[in-house]
């Protein structure tokens, strides 16, 4: 048993279906046929090849630098570091166009169990480490405000000495919920942040959307829903991780 005093919420993937994914793809596209065109013989990129699941597995979950990079290298482009930074920037151009027209839609399981786990009297915050995650959940209608109204504290984008699978951003939500690492949960969708739940000692509650349960218990999730509603809120009143009907 366990006493939850704080669930930790990332953003894309959780409780946002944001546009990240679309611009990293566009953006490299667009340079890659672009002004990088010269370079795209020495690169293993194709439209087809930048899929769903290599987003998750190399991007999603880390800083934005990082995120570029770990793209750029696993295509094979030139140079990663250096053209990281206007990747990077590209990338930012495209989301920021995306958010404004507003191309995203919120997750309806994640907003409620936002509502729930409050309503059961947890801190909540969220911690995303991409910047702009606080412009989409203000965009998001909840109760008489926005979600981003409905969280104690906002990490998102929050400068840390290493990110995500380092635990740091978790651990800089807990300090400032003022609850140990031990009594908060995490909820994540991806294989970085369930590292930097556990690596931070906490529980950690992975939502599989994209048919990757089995990567999430891999990396420790203490529980994998595919939806949110699918948590047993009385059990998780009582501190434990549970699905709804089990034992």
């Amino acid at each position: 048993m366990a006493d939850f005093r704080a669930v930790i919420f990332d953003v894309d993937g959780v409780l946002v279906d944001s546009p990240h994914e679309l611009a990293w793809r566009e953006a490299l596209a667009e340079l890659l046929t672009g002004e990088w065109a010269g370079l795209r013989e020495c690169t293993s990129w194709t439209p087809e090849g930048f899929t769903a699941q290599v987003y998750r597995q190399v991007v999603s979950g880390r800083p934005r630098l990082d995120g570029a990079r770990a793209a750029l290298e696993f295509f094979g482009v030139p140079d990663a570091a250096r053209r990281a930074v206007e990747y990077a920037d590209r990338k930012q151009e495209l989301l920021l166009r995306s958010i404004d027209e507003r191309r995203f839609s919120a997750y309806d399981d994640g907003v409620r169990f936002v509502a729930v786990v409050k309503a059961a009297g947890s801190a909540v915050a969220a911690a995303s480490s991409s910047r702009n995650a606080g412009r989409l959940l203000a965009a998001i209608p909840a109760g008489d405000g926005s979600l981003l109204e409905s969280f104690d504290a906002d990490l998102s984008g929050r400068e840390v000495a290493h990110g995500k699978p380092a635990p740091d951003l978790f651990l800089a939500a807990a300090a400032e919920l003022g609850v140990p690492p031990e009594r908060c949960v995490v909820v994540e969708d991806a294989v970085s942040g369930i590292a930097a739940a556990k690596a931070g000692g906490m529980w950690a509650l992975g939502v599989a959307r994209f048919d990757d349960a089995a990567e999430l218990e891999a990396a420790g999730a203490d529980l994998v829903v595919t939806s949110l509603d699918e948590v047993d809120v009385d059990a998780f009143t009582a501190g434990r991780l549970a699905r709804r009907g089990s034992v």
